[in-house]
Parts: structure tokens; C-alpha cells; sequence
């Protein structure tokens, strides 16, 4: 007779297992951890320092901030230096309160504003009485912000000679005005400059107040990479410079919605197009990186066992899985339904009828000694509520099925 059924837990004092690949300990989870834990670092570490580098250096096209190839730092380091001050904005409602009779408003992308921004900086222009430099704009932003003035084409020639009376333009020459956007206009006292092809790429319209409004047909005159060209730093110097403060308008994302507009837009048409290439590339990536990984996964093969485990390890060691995973009541179902299906063997009761207590109890009840012993709470009854019942039932079914054996 077999008596190794009883899933005891191992003593408190027993050694500590050696880690294992299916059974890992803190040391060697540790060890495999390490080598990620140290690459993200380095990764963390390297985005802090690049950022860090690249801040205050670079901040996009057109920005005076920026010394880069299509910034204008070079343009308004030339203006400091003429006792003109630069302020950068980003909203219409700053450039609107900025704007005076001593500032010039230069807005480098007029087309980004929204229909409600417009009328602001139009109103803004109109009762400022300084200058206002527009930077191509199109036909989204001319009706609203020059009326009278509407775009005819593209300028071929990337320099043009200014064939007009303005004194800032014949002070610089010829410039790289072209390359832009030509304009026509009947508005009255208007100054046409830098034609192409007939029509003007730079325009100077008076204003109500005292000021005026400039249409620049091309960025390229405030760039950094084309300033030093021609006399593109002069015109530039003579349209920016005629007043002490100069409002560098850079619209921002926020500028190119209405209320109206941002309701009817859904999250996806707010994510710029490039996230959507990104996250193109980072699943082909986790795909590649998964089947190189699958290709590591074979079919399972069945191999027998290099030693010989005897039953007792096989009981014990799952004693001490039910016990750490808490699994009081499915040992208790494992022992009793064993102990029910020897004793039918034992007492000639089917196999079938084995875990049914009106066939099995009448049977066991005739082969014992003590009547009034609890049959069905010992075989049928509750999970026990800790270890030490589980133990004491274990000892109580092994001595039921010794009475029975020998009976």
C-alpha cells in the first residue's frame, strides 16, 4: 500500500532552491534585467543630452530664433544692431495688441490663420497705423486681410530688378523676390514692385491710419541662407527696420482653427501625417521582430526523461505548487475523489457509481467498525478552512482506506 498521497507542505526550514530557467529568483531575474535597464538609460540619457544640445538653436522656418538655413536670426541680429528691437508672437491676439504706429507686424504665414483670426489682424491693421509685412499670402488670406489684391501665378525668375519708385526697392536692387507668387491689384496709390512677367511680386498699400501693408511675394530675402545675395539684406532691412519694434508674428497651430473648425475635426485629422508613417514603420518593425523571433519556435517534440522520479517527488512537488498557489480546495477534491474511486474498487462498487455517495457511502458504512463515524463529511464534506485540516484529512482518509483494505 501507497501512503505518499498527502500533499504536506515542506518545512519552514527548508533550503532555498536554486534559481532555474522555469523557476527564476530574484538574482537571476535581476541579471536579465540589467541589460535592458542599462540600454534605456542610455537611450533616455542620449535624448536628454541631444535635446538639450539642440535647444535655443533651432526652432523652424522663417523663425528669428533660428540659425538655421531657412530661419531669419541673421536678418534680425542686422536689425538689433539698427537700434531695432524683435519680439516673437504666436497667437493673433498678441500681435494684434502688439501692433502700434511704432512697430512694423511682420506675419510669416498669413494663410495659416483661421476665418475668425483674420478680421482681428485686419482690424489691428487698419487702426495701428504702423506697417504690416505679409508673407505670401493667397487667395485664402487676401480677401480677408488685403481686399482689392488677388494672386495671378507664380513668378518664374527667382531675382527681378524693382522697376518702381519705390525708395526701398531701388535703394536694394535687384533681389530674390522671385520664385514666389505674383499679385494684381486696382486699388488705388498702390506702389507695384519687382515685376514678373507684368505683374508685381512685392506690393505697398497705404493704410487709413498713416501706415501701410506690405505683400511679399517670397520668404526668401529674410532667410538666412539668401540674405547675404543680391540686395536682398537691404530690402529687407528698409521694409523691417523703419520703425523701432518689430512683432514677428508666428502663427501657431491653435491660430489655424475656429471653435467651429476643431469640433468638426476628429482626433485623426488632428494628428500631424507624419505620426502616420511613423507608426507604419514601428509595425512592419514589431512583425519583423516578431517572426524573427517565431522562427526560433520549432514543433514540440516528446522526449523521455534522462532519469527515472520516483512517485513521492512527483506528489510532493505538487503539494508545494497547490500550496503556494493557495489551491486548499483543489487538493482536497484531488484526495477525496482518489480515496472514493480505490474504495469502490475495493468494495466492488462500478467505476461508475464511484463518486456517488448513495452507492458508495451504504457500501463503506458495512466494512467499518465505528458506526457512528461522519462517512459523508469525511468523503463529501467542506474544503478545509487551513493547512492543518488538510493535513488531519489526509491522515483520516489513509486510515479509512487501511480499515476497509483489512476488513
Amino acid at each position: 500500500m501507497t501512503s505518499t498521497r498527502t500533499p504536506a507542505a515542506p518545512p519552514a526550514t527548508a533550503p532555498p532552491r536554486a534559481s532555474t530557467s522555469t523557476a527564476p529568483g530574484a538574482a537571476l531575474l535581476r541579471r536579465r534585467a540589467r541589460g535592458f535597464l542599462i540600454a534605456i538609460a542610455v537611450l533616455v540619457v542620449a535624448g536628454i543630452t541631444l535635446a538639450s544640445l539642440r535647444t535655443g538653436q533651432t526652432h523652424g522656418s522663417l523663425d528669428p530664433r533660428s540659425p538655421d538655413r531657412t530661419g531669419s536670426r541673421a536678418v534680425a541680429q542686422l536689425l538689433k544692431q539698427r537700434g531695432v528691437t524683435t519680439r516673437v508672437v504666436t497667437t493673433a491676439a498678441e500681435a494684434a495688441e502688439a501692433a502700434g504706429p511704432g512697430t512694423t507686424l511682420l506675419v510669416t504665414a498669413p494663410d495659416l490663420l483661421g476665418a475668425q483670426r483674420r478680421p482681428v489682424l485686419r482690424t489691428a491693421m487698419d487702426l495701428a497705423g504702423g506697417r504690416t509685412v505679409l508673407i505670401e499670402p493667397t487667395g485664402t488670406a487676401l480677401p480677408d486681410l488685403t481686399p482689392g489684391v488677388h494672386v495671378k501665378g507664380t513668378s518664374r525668375e527667382k531675382t527681378l530688378a524693382p522697376a518702381c519708385p519705390l525708395p526701398a526697392a531701388t535703394a536694394a536692387g535687384r533681389t530674390a523676390t522671385g520664385g514666389g507668387t505674383r499679385y494684381t491689384t486696382d486699388l488705388p496709390r498702390a506702389v507695384s514692385c519687382y515685376p514678373s512677367q507684368g505683374h508685381p511680386t512685392l506690393l505697398v498699400l497705404p493704410g487709413a491710419h498713416g501706415g501701410d501693408t506690405v505683400v511679399l511675394g517670397s520668404e526668401r530675402i529674410l532667410l538666412n541662407e539668401s540674405l547675404a545675395d543680391e540686395g536682398n539684406a537691404a530690402l529687407a532691412l528698409q521694409l523691417l527696420g523703419t520703425r523701432g519694434e518689430l512683432v514677428w508674428y508666428l502663427p501657431s497651430p491653435a491660430d489655424s482653427l475656429d471653435g467651429q473648425d476643431e469640433q468638426q475635426k476628429s482626433f485623426f485629422e488632428l494628428i500631424p501625417a507624419g505620426w502616420g508613417w511613423a507608426l507604419l514603420q514601428l509595425t512592419a518593425a514589431a512583425l519583423l521582430a516578431a517572426l524573427w523571433r517565431a522562427r526560433r519556435l520549432g514543433p514540440l517534440v516528446t522526449e523521455r526523461l534522462p532519469v527515472v522520479v520516483r512517485a513521492s517527488e512527483t506528489t510532493e512537488g505538487r503539494a508545494r505548487l497547490y500550496r503556494k498557489a493557495g489551491a486548499r480546495d483543489r487538493a482536497c477534491a484531488v484526495l477525496r475523489e482518489a480515496t472514493r474511486q480505490r474504495l469502490a474498487t475495493l468494495l466492488g462498487v462500478p467505476p461508475a457509481h464511484a463518486q456517488d455517495p448513495a452507492a458508495l457511502l451504504p457500501a463503506v458504512a458495512d466494512r467499518v467498525a465505528d458506526p457512528a463515524r461522519d462517512l459523508p463529511g469525511l468523503l463529501f464534506g467542506p474544503t478545509p478552512t487551513d493547512d492543518a485540516a488538510l493535513v488531519a484529512l489526509a491522515d483520516h482518509l489513509d486510515a479509512l482506506e487501511r480499515e476497509v483494505r483489512t476488513s
